[in-house]
């Protein structure tokens, strides 16, 4: 993704890539055996990668800087769990003919994590100096 320093043009690009992140995490548990595990995992992973593309939106249209720092906190912990139910479902070898889809989407889901975080500690950062502490 082509960074801007548009923040606004940086958000729109954004949302984009965690709503394709979201879908890519759909195609992929569409894949998955029909068992149990495979089941379990599907819900588990699909419920954090759209929760982490839906999440994203809200923080978009925050009313206030603490509003933002909150609703990214919730951004940052479901994309975290994205990640965990990747790196479980390669581990568990769920994703067997689209391997590389799912280390593709890990990377996309660790890229993530650290964007957020990033962007949240940058955020808490920006109010403590407002507040001049």
């Amino acid at each position: 993704m082509q960074q801007t320093r548009d923040p606004k043009q940086f958000a729109e690009q954004l949302r984009a890539r965690t709503r394709q992140f979201a879908l890519g995490v759909i195609l992929l548990c569409r894949r998955f055996p029909r068992t149990v595990d495979g089941y379990v995992l599907a819900k588990q992973l699909i419920r954090a990668a759209t929760s982490t593309a839906a999440n994203y939106r809200a923080c978009c249209r925050s009313r206030s800087a603490s509003d933002f720092v909150s609703k990214m906190s919730v951004v940052c912990e479901e994309a975290d769990e994205s990640e965990f139910w990747l790196e479980l479902a390669i581990a568990a070898s769920l994703s067997m003919e689209s391997d590389a889809e799912a280390r593709d989407l890990l990377a996309e889901a660790s890229e993530l994590v650290a964007l957020f975080t990033k962007s949240r500690e940058t955020a808490k950062r920006n109010i403590r100096q407002r507040a001049g502490l």
